[in-house]
């Protein structure tokens, strides 16, 4: 499955540091796909869908 980090409820703004970051704890070389941008098979990926969230709630 391929993957886009900014359509991922992982990728989170941090504002500490004032850019956005991955939510979840990376090994090694997940890291470094990930800060290359070649992050294309994520395990950890989940469409980040806030109207889905949303909806459960009503």
């Amino acid at each position: 499955m391929e993957s886009n980090c900014e359509l991922c409820m992982n990728y989170v703004y941090d504002e500490e540091f004032e850019y956005y970051v991955c939510d979840m704890d990376l090994d090694q070389d997940d890291m470094g796909k990930f800060l290359t941008d070649t992050f294309s098979d994520c395990p950890y990926f989940k469409m980040g869908d806030e109207y889905k969230i949303v909806r459960k709630q009503m």
